[in-house]
């Protein structure tokens, strides 16, 4: 699909360098003329350590400082969110510093700011040459297009508004691409005290654990009647979108369904269908599609725990008879999306919310 060409978005070492001293980290220049982030790695506690099969390799060092840098940002988020609804959190969600973007639906905190802040300058003072895309630099421009560069995608905090409403379901999003791939990701829910990693080849972890989106001997079992079915009604708040998200959610009860859940937070549904939680998440239907930052993390560790994630409308991910293209690649940029434990649940619940 053509991508937007603004590439003011993307944030060079040199752009962002100005905006401060680092706080967080410190980098030392290895003999190679590597980085490798060296001062806060104290942070990674016992329970969030490492996978060793992510330990060495390519984007290792990558991983590493994004578990760090998402653990350092969580941190600043777990005041706010054990405080809501106590007598300590009185006013506080009048204190974030709250503003619109698009429409009252859509807005940041500070704290969002903070948290891309620094999560910029760690990336800048071990990687340097390194690209970024953030959701709070872009704004409501267009975003940046993704070059062969290691380009950084970041959403400090994903699920704003569970987060400024003192729900736990919220997280940092940290993800690489590379060759214009997404190759790593890293999702730290802070409330919920969970870690997903993943590292494109070496399998999806949750707390050190590997997880996978299916536990049966039969991967096809799972199918529309007896699935979990997400969805996000996002910010669409059009006659027209309104209608076309809720007639696609009457047609899955219709047809017939475990369950429906609305979570709020994009990369969470996708870390959940990684971990079986659920079992298919779609977007797009309207105007609510997803951005970059909610895919490019989340998109490794699904694809890496067993998922299978398509565009919703491409016709080059389906063909005519509505099954997966296998050699069909998502991605990142489109503004539809349907995630699944499987591609017999996929294919299934795509045809009923398409209305095929």
């Amino acid at each position: 699909m053509a991508q937007p060409n603004n590439s003011k978005i993307v944030l060079s070492a040199l752009a962002v360098a100005a905006t401060g001293s680092f706080l967080y980290m410190k980098s030392s220049r290895r003999s190679n003329g590597s980085t490798s982030p060296t001062a806060i790695t104290s942070t990674i506690s016992d329970e969030y350590a490492i996978p060793p099969a992510l330990k060495s390799g390519p984007y290792s060092d990558e991983l590493k400082l994004a578990v760090e840098l998402a653990l350092e940002a969580g941190s600043n988020m777990t005041l706010h969110l054990d405080a809501k609804g106590t007598e300590a959190g009185k006013g506080a969600e009048s204190k974030l510093g709250i503003s619109t973007k698009k429409n009252d639906a859509d807005f940041r905190t500070a704290i969002d700011v903070m948290n891309e802040d620094l999560v910029m300058k760690g990336i800048i003072a071990s990687f340097p040459d390194h690209e970024i895309i953030g959701e709070e630099s872009t704004g409501t421009g267009e975003v940046a297009p993704l070059t062969d560069k290691p380009t950084w995608i970041i959403d400090p905090i994903d699920g704003t508004t569970n987060f400024a409403s003192g729900c736990p379901l919220t997280c940092v999003s940290i993800g690489l691409c590379d060759g214009g791939r997404p190759v790593m990701g890293v999702a730290f829910a802070p409330a919920t005290k969970e870690l997903y990693v993943s590292i494109r080849g070496k399998g999806a972890y949750r707390n050190g654990q590997q997880i996978h989106s299916t536990d049966d001997d039969d991967d096809d079992s799972k199918t529309l009647s007896n699935a979990v079915v997400c969805f996000e009604f996002g910010y669409a708040r059009s006659e027209e979108g309104v209608d076309n998200m809720v007639n696609a959610v009457r047609r899955i009860l219709k047809h017939g369904c475990r369950t429906t859940r609305t979570y709020g937070s994009g990369v969470l549904d996708l870390c959940y269908v990684a971990s079986g939680r659920i079992d298919v998440v779609y977007t797009g239907i309207a105007e609510e599609g997803w951005k970059p930052w909610d895919y490019c993390a989340a998109m490794v560790i699904a694809e890496e725990s067993g998922c299978s994630i398509r565009c919703l409308k491409s016709e080059k991910d389906f063909d005519k008879d509505g099954n997966i293209v296998p050699e069909s690649v998502f991605d990142i940029y489109s503004r539809s999306m349907i995630c699944g434990v499987n591609t017999t649940v996929v294919e299934q619940c795509r045809k009923i919310v398409l209305d095929l």
